[in-house]
């Protein structure tokens, strides 16, 4: 096992192109560490640089307590699992765990202990002569993600493992890999776009827009105070709500005139008087019960009813909410629903550069 360090590590293509801009932060040995971000963000490049498969523009990185800017990927001691199983078709499962030690002169006593214990493991002992071609992808991952243990490296890369299976086998393989790192303790960073993945697999979360680091931090500390307005929209699903208004003593006044309540709200009060961007999660919205400060009253324009709750899209002065409630008697669409604020839960934002007040 082994930490892994960037200092001002960048990427920068022939083309003038950057893809990485200044990544500074620390794996600790033995975490279980997140990239996440939108398609392009630079999240895939970063990780195939710690892999030595991109060439590094700038900066150091180290893996354990060596720079390896120059050190040729096999000699890093990684082991990295793609979104494509990239398996051996013609050759069995226990093969395709032994073959990289076989490549690596280790003797097969070796290989056939380290076969046998990740097969256990991974729930593939009764696979082990099957092909690829009989497998479910679920398995074919899991082939990917034993041959990858059998190497023991001092860490793991994983690039978007998930992307090609279903949302089922997604969430049964993701609680394999959380408890696969829990028994291996392993240093491992794991690459995704699906912020659900993010939160429930990573120890800490590196967010990435465009190349920049947006904030690094554990799951419920992202969730609950965002650096950014990016980090608050990225997060969570449904998104985060916005508001845009100004500040005044009797709360938020929006573009139609309206005034929001915000007593009892973390109000910026160096901010009256000023536009500001006011983030509620669709959790911390819910219908005001009798007796209770309405906020708002806003037009139901659709119900998602999905079992164990209700988003309830709604519309206020042109602009798209969600609310996230219980199952609940709720007006039809078209119909208007007073609304209550959860105003110890509001974030602010400055509108100009999007930070957090």
């Amino acid at each position: 096992m082994a930490k892994v360090q960037l200092e001002n590590v960048r990427k920068v293509y022939d083309n003038g192109q950057v893809a990485v801009q200044g990544a500074t932060f620390e794996v600790a040995d033995g975490e279980l560490m997140v990239l996440v971000g939108p398609s392009g963000c630079g999240k895939s490049t970063l990780l195939r640089m710690i892999a030595g498969l991109e060439e590094i523009s700038g900066g150091t990185l180290r893996i354990g307590d060596r720079i390896v800017n120059d050190v040729a990927p096999k000699d890093r001691d990684i082991a990295m699992v793609f979104q494509s199983y990239a398996l051996y078709p013609h050759m069995s499962v226990r093969q395709n765990l032994a073959f990289g030690l076989k490549l690596r002169g280790h003797p097969q006593a070796l290989i056939d202990e380290r076969v046998r214990n990740a097969a256990e493991m991974l729930g593939l002992t009764d696979m082990l002569d099957k092909l690829p071609k009989a497998m479910s992808g679920g398995q074919r991952q899991r082939v990917a993600l034993g041959r990858a243990m059998v190497r023991e490296p001092a860490v793991f890369l994983l690039d978007e493992p998930l992307s090609n299976l279903d949302a089922k086998l997604r969430h049964s393989v993701r609680t394999e890999i959380a408890q696969l790192h829990r028994k291996l303790g392993t240093t491992m960073v794991y690459v995704t776009h699906d912020q659900v993945e993010a939160m429930t697999l990573g120890q800490r979360i590196v967010v990435l827009n465009a190349g920049v680091i947006q904030q690094i931090d554990t799951p419920m500390a992202l969730y609950e105070r965002p650096a950014n307005l990016f980090v608050a929209g990225f997060l969570g699903s449904p998104a985060m709500n916005v508001l845009r208004g100004t500040l005044g003593e009797g709360g938020l006044r929006l573009g139609d005139g309206r005034l929001v309540p915000l007593a009892g709200t973390a109000a910026p009060a160096d901010w009256q008087g000023r536009e500001v961007l006011v983030g509620i999660r669709p959790e911390h919205l819910q219908p005001a019960a009798a007796g209770e400060p309405v906020a708002f009253e806003a037009r139901v324009e659709g119900l998602e009813p999905v079992g164990n709750e209700i988003f309830v899209n709604l519309g206020l002065d042109q602009q798209a909410l969600v609310m996230r409630v219980p199952p609940q008697s709720l007006p039809p669409v078209g119909g208007t629903l007073p609304v209550a604020l959860h105003g110890a839960h509001l974030h602010f934002f400055d509108p100009q550069s999007e930070l957090r007040l």
